[in-house]
């Protein structure tokens, strides 16, 4: 398989990161660190002219409750019916269709997350992950680091969704949907930006280029 190359310059995309809350620091800088103008997003109106937006890992009923607050979450529902949406830790929780608890989603993946699968955060952990479909950015890719800080577990993948990593024991730890992708983990920690490439491949692949 030859390595793919992208079909425009990644330094036109325009990639929002969800700010209200979390680790939003990092998911910039990473981005910004491949070449990529990424924006700080709080408000409604610093959406439509967006490539793609990362909801980054932190409390996601605290995110939940701010995008609310700031008449978020129907913009972000919209958005992630045409382009591309990635949500780390709570980020994956606040995609997901269903986390066992009354609290906003933006209910756009066929998946169900458990919220602290793994503990508190005493518990966190880290492992080598094998995730395929990093292929389309390397084509022999070696095993990611996974960062897992008091982590989600996304224990059902239902319709269109399907999942892209599993820990040793088979539960699933990614899952993409169209163009959309959740990790219970944070690849922005982990000083390895190909999760973060893959994404702008799907950002690409949104845009129909």
């Amino acid at each position: 398989m030859k390595e793919s190359r992208p079909p425009f310059d990644l330094g036109r995309l325009k990639v929002g990161v969800l700010a209200l809350q979390g680790s939003f620091q990092e998911h910039l800088a990473v981005l910004t660190g491949i070449g990529v103008q990424a924006v700080e997003v709080r408000l409604p109106d610093q959406i439509h002219d967006l490539d793609g937006i990362i909801i980054p890992g932190g409390e996601s009923t605290t995110i939940g409750k701010l995008a609310v607050d700031f008449d978020l979450l129907e913009p972000l529902r919209n958005f992630g019916k045409k382009k591309a949406i990635w949500g780390t830790c709570a980020g994956a929780i606040f995609l997901s269709k269903d986390a066992h608890r009354n609290q906003p989603l933006l209910e756009l993946m066929d998946i169900t997350v458990d919220r602290n699968a793994f503990g508190r955060q005493i518990a966190s952990f880290e492992t080598e992950l094998d995730i395929p479909a990093l292929e389309v950015i390397n084509s022999t890719p070696a095993p990611f680091p996974g960062i897992f800080i008091r982590a989600p577990l996304i224990t059902a993948v239902e319709g269109e969704a399907e999942a892209l990593a599993k820990l040793p024991d088979g539960r699933i730890v990614a899952a993409r949907q169209g163009y959309l992708l959740a990790t219970a983990f944070h690849p922005e920690l982990s000083g390895d930006d190909r999760v973060h490439r893959y994404f702008l491949h799907l950002i690409q692949e949104s845009s129909g280029r």
